[in-house]
């Protein structure tokens, strides 16, 4: 009677052995490179808008204060779009003409706000509250990046919950005055963590272990 399994069955079940963990781990690291990519996150990925507006003329050469467009980024849980009022008060008199600004008259004259995209797209399951970070030193730039430096909207960072308790676990590395919160470029003293563990104190910000409870950001 012939053997059930040839002779180099042995040899197959062996390297099967050390190839199946392999090919697991590989398809592991894959999955968990893919999802840090900007094909997942999006990051640096730039967004369309309705209408093109280059964040660079208007905060570097119009001196725009990030509350102009963003009004209630200071006093609301949320950071609001600009209304077609905010546009026109400056393009009622200039830029008639931009073919651009065609969306901006059409809202204005309809009544119809215009349809902003969103650029930072937060999870259901995550409560996020613009108004506490903004009056607690935390810096816009801190987490959408140099805007001055944009003429098309980008996600600046990926808002994963990794990233996020980065700063929650450790958040005197990254405060700083509230008066400095919008000023971009803005350059940390040498002695960051001993001014951002006063900041820590004169803004009553909770001590990490209840920063990083679960929920602080899932209620």
């Amino acid at each position: 009677m012939p053997p059930l399994f040839p002779p180099r069955s042995n040899f197959i079940a062996r390297a099967s052995l050390i190839a199946l963990p392999i090919l697991v781990v590989a398809i592991v690291v894959g999955l968990v490179l893919y999802g840090a990519s900007s094909a997942v996150t999006q990051v640096g990925v730039p967004v369309a808008q309705p209408v093109p507006f280059p964040h660079t003329f208007h905060v570097t050469a119009v001196k725009l204060d990030c509350r102009y467009c963003h009004a209630s980024v200071d006093k609301s849980s949320f950071a609001d779009l600009p209304p077609t009022e905010t546009c026109m008060t400056c393009h009622s008199q200039i830029l008639l003409a931009s073919p651009n600004l065609i969306p901006v008259h059409e809202s204005w004259e309809s009544g119809q706000p215009i349809q902003w995209t969103k650029v930072n797209q937060l999870a259901d399951f995550v409560f996020f509250n613009h108004e506490i970070h903004v009056n607690k030193g935390v810096g816009c730039e801190t987490c959408h990046g140099r805007v001055d430096q944009m003429t098309t909207d980008v996600k600046e960072n990926s808002f994963y919950m990794a990233w996020c308790l980065d700063c929650h676990r450790n958040p005197e590395k990254f405060l700083r005055p509230v008066e400095e919160v919008m000023t971009m470029g803005y350059q940390p003293a040498e002695n960051q963590l001993v001014v951002g563990a006063k900041l820590v104190k004169d803004y009553e910000i909770l001590p990490a272990s209840q920063l990083i409870n679960c929920s602080i950001c899932h209620r």
